[in-house]
């Protein structure tokens, strides 16, 4: 636990990096015969649309003469700053499920507090984006009115909602058979889409989804924690983040907002604490009667709080930096991203765990999964025949 927390505190402190607005200070070399360029910045601020907020480029395309011929030309260098990205979000999201996990466990597994624990994940990420706003030099604060949040009411519902019934998926069985589950989530996406909200989906993106659904029931034929709660919550889990995404993409056609939210980081914040604020009611109609005796637990057995905090930060981090790290990638290059965040979830956390990973579950895992890749990359596909 000790090790956890260190690493906690340690991300913490790298992480904490996109919410503070770095300035780059370039310098050029000056010499007769060397043409000086500005040096880019290696992350720069996004805005809503993912587009990157400074005017600098990261060359400049300028003609130069060569003897014998055209100038050869630049290589593309490495983007250090979204590899940075992408290990945080990955780094974040195997932690999130590990503590979660540690901390469900701790307070009573399936008979415990998965509704409480969820919900204060949620406020532990809340003071975290309102620790961003209040100290020096950090993140500005949104300019957002009331009409404002009262819009956002439904996204930061179903993304409670969604967090909610992940967590209880998890409580109730393996996580890495509650990953697989959610891994179907366009399978749920498509039918709300198509028959909700008027978006037609391809032919070739349904034919995908038997492949998606196949492999989550051969992954649950033989899976030793199977309990239809952790199904059915997992399946909640799906349709909540299905709707919140579409939700979430007529929010943002409201004009003005996004220039009043001002960046991914303040929209993540908002909904994290307007989606604290809305789970408070159902703690206590569900788990409230035993509130006292969660504290008691706590009191006692410091692996509750700890992965608590830890589950509640590595949380917040990893969809803040998940968010900005597809934001500056394209189609593909996102597909590709969570299906590997998904193998490395699945496997790393159950051999961690000690889960099942027999070989039929590892064959659904892989068709699921493959099929979860195809489904986001055959519009593509098809198009370019």
């Amino acid at each position: 636990m000790k090790i956890v927390s260190t690493i906690v505190l340690t991300t913490l402190c790298c992480a904490s990096a996109f919410g503070l607005h770095g300035r780059a200070v370039s310098r050029a070399l000056k010499s007769p015969s060397v043409v000086a360029h500005p040096t880019a910045k290696v992350v720069e601020p996004l805005d809503l649309s993912g587009k990157r907020t400074s005017d600098t480029a990261l060359f400049n395309s300028e003609a130069s003469e060569v003897r014998g011929g055209a100038a050869p030309a630049a290589k593309a260098p490495i983007d250090i700053g979204l590899l940075i990205y992408f290990g945080l979000w990955y780094l974040g999201n195997y932690y999130y499920n590990i503590t979660n996990k540690l901390a469900l466990t701790a307070a009573g597994g399936k008979t415990g507090f998965p509704m409480t624990i969820s919900g204060l994940q949620l406020g532990v990420g809340s003071l975290y984006g309102i620790f961003l706003w209040l100290a020096p030099d950090a993140r500005t604060k949104p300019t957002v009115t009331f009409d404002d949040l009262i819009k956002m009411l439904p996204v930061a519902f179903c993304f409670m909602g969604a967090h909610s019934a992940s967590v209880f998926a998890m409580g109730m069985g393996a996580v890495s058979f509650a990953q697989i589950v959610k891994a179907a989530e366009p399978a749920f996406a498509a039918v709300l889409s198509q028959f909700v909200y008027g978006k037609k989906i391809s032919r070739a993106k349904w034919l995908c989804l038997p492949i998606v659904i196949g492999g989550v029931i051969l992954a649950s034929v033989k899976e030793l924690d199977f309990a239809w709660a952790a199904l059915i919550s997992a399946c909640i889990a799906n349709m909540f983040a299905a709707v919140r995404g579409n939700e979430n993409k007529k929010l943002m056609e409201t004009s003005g907002l996004k220039e009043r939210i001002g960046s991914i980081g303040n929209q993540f914040a908002l909904t994290s604490i307007l989606g604290f604020l809305l789970s408070i009611p159902l703690i206590i109609v569900r788990e409230g009667s035993r509130f006292g005796e969660f504290v008691q637990m706590a009191k006692t057995t410091p692996a509750i709080w700890m992965n608590l905090v830890a589950s509640g930060l590595w949380f917040y981090g990893y969809n803040e930096v998940a968010t900005m790290t597809l934001k500056k990638t394209g189609a593909v290059t996102q597909s590709v991203a969570n299906t590997a965040k998904r193998v490395i979830v699945i496997v790393g956390v159950a051999m961690v765990l000690g889960e099942s990973l027999s070989p039929i579950k590892l064959l659904g895992c892989s068709i699921g999964i493959g099929g979860v890749f195809l489904y986001s990359i055959i519009d593509n596909l098809v198009k370019s025949k």
